[in-house]
Order: structure tokens, then sequence, then C-alpha cells
């Protein structure tokens, strides 16, 4: 029987800042092995979204200026002259115990998670904007800039792109896809084949705001017009909760009795 490696004693802090009348921000993690003397860190990376302009310079070369005095003296005597230089913008934590089972690089990485990277906002890499569905319609249907309402993460390693936002999606056509009030992740300006993808659409001429978004899946019916034309003679809305009936269009009635939003990608957050 292998016996278990005792638990290693650390500390970990974390650095803030405090733009001027606004409450601190996390921006990083320091690690200290109490044994050994070394210290980890790990920062955030998105100054632009969160530091003011006159604090942007300083801020980009911050992690490479930490790691060279940190190279230049042991873990404890660089926090304690961190701790006393630290201005009015830049704070620090008391330090706090923490056990390492595994390995620093690993607890430094769940620390950052827990503390500091749930705050961290870069556009378009970890989150998108959250719009609403009529703030969507007008963006991507008639290409004209809105505000968002905020920001939504996104999955871990997930490829976005400037068409994409999140919305939240109104009842329950589609369930058990998506539940009646989902946060849901989107990309707009479909183009290719619509063949079998979910969309979000625009019923036009419908006055109950809350009726005149869906997400439905498209499907279109074709006849061959030559020996190799094809014309398409209905589009089929469908939707997944068989309890709703499908929703049936002429080509024509593109632009004049529906408008394609966006594709529907998939469930960010499901109602609590």
């Amino acid at each position: 029987m292998t016996r278990a490696e005792p638990n290693r004693s650390a500390q970990f802090s974390l650095l803030q800042l405090a733009p001027p009348g606004k409450n601190p921000i996390n921006v990083g993690i320091f690690l200290l092995d109490t044994e050994s003397g070394r210290l980890y860190k790990k920062l955030r990376r998105d100054w632009n979204s969160i530091a003011p302009p006159d604090m942007l310079e300083v801020l980009e070369l911050l992690d490479e200026d930490l790691g060279a005095k940190m190279g230049e003296q042991s873990g404890e005597d660089f926090l304690k002259g961190f701790e006393e230089a630290l201005s009015n913008s830049l704070l620090i934590t008391e330090r706090a115990d923490v056990a390492v089972v595994s390995d620093f690089e690993t607890v430094l990485n769940r620390l950052f998670e827990e503390h500091v990277k749930r705050t961290e906002i870069i556009p378009f890499v970890t989150h998108v904007p959250i719009y609403s569905l009529r703030a969507a319609a007008t963006k991507f249907g008639e290409d004209m800039e809105v505000e968002d309402e905020g920001w939504a993460r996104t999955p871990e390693r997930m490829k976005l792109t400037r068409h994409m936002f999140a919305a939240h999606v109104v009842g329950r056509s589609m369930e058990p896809l998506i539940p009646d009030g989902s946060l849901c992740l989107f990309r707009g300006g479909v183009v290719g084949s619509r063949q079998g993808k979910r969309l979000l659409i625009q019923v036009l001429g419908v006055s109950d705001s809350s009726a005149e978004y869906t997400v439905k899946a498209y499907t279109s019916q074709k006849v061959q017009t030559g020996e190799e034309e094809w014309q398409h003679v209905q589009i089929t809305m469908k939707p997944l909760n068989p309890e709703f009936e499908p929703m049936i269009f002429t080509p024509e009635d593109e632009h004049r009795r529906f408008k394609v939003i966006a594709e529907f990608i998939q469930v960010l957050e499901e109602p609590a």
C-alpha cells in the first residue's frame, strides 16, 4: 500500500486593484510555500476592461516586473516589501493558510479560479455580451450598434467571434433542449445552408413581445425545377416540444412575416 504524501503548508494573498471611486477588484494570487520560501503568482490579463487609462501602461508591465523582483529575493522578503510599498491603487489582502495536497501550480490555479477568474472578463475570449432579444434583433437584423446588458461567461476553450452573444429565451417550445428562461449562446449573421439549424427568429407583426421572438429548428422543402436547379417552396420552423405546432412559411415570407436573427449554439445557464 502506497503511503499518501503529507499535506504541505502554504499561505496565499489576493492582489487587488482599487480604481478611484470603486470597490477593490481581485486581480491576482500570490501563493507562498512556507517551507521552501518559493513564491508563485498568477495575474489577470484583461486590464483594458477594468483599469483607468492612466494606469494601463503600468499594469500591463506588472506581471513581468513582479516576476523579475521575485527572482531576486525570497518569497517571504518579496511579500513583506510588497506589502509595505503598495499604493492606494494596488492592495494586498492578509495572508490565509491553505493546504497543498497535490502541487503548488494546481493549488494556484484553483485559488485563481475561485477568487479571481470569476470576475475576469475578456470580451469574446472568456465572455460574450448579453442582449435582450429585441436588442439582438436590432443589432444583427439591421446592423446597428446596441448596448449590452452585461457579460456572460462561456465554456473554457470555446472559440468565440464578435458575432456571438447571449440572450434569455422565453417559452417552452424547445424543451427539453432549452428550458423556459434559459440564458443561451447565439451566433449572429447566419450564413450558408440553414437546413437543420436551430435559429432565433423574429416573428413580424406580433404585438405580444413575449411571442415576437422564438427559437425553432429550420427545415426547407425544395422541388426540382430543372436538371440542376432547385426551388424552395416551403419553410418549416419546427419546435422540439410536441405540445407546440410548427410554423409554416413560404420563401417570400422572409422579411415580411419572419426574420432570422441568429443561430442557437447552446444553453449557458438554466433558470434556478
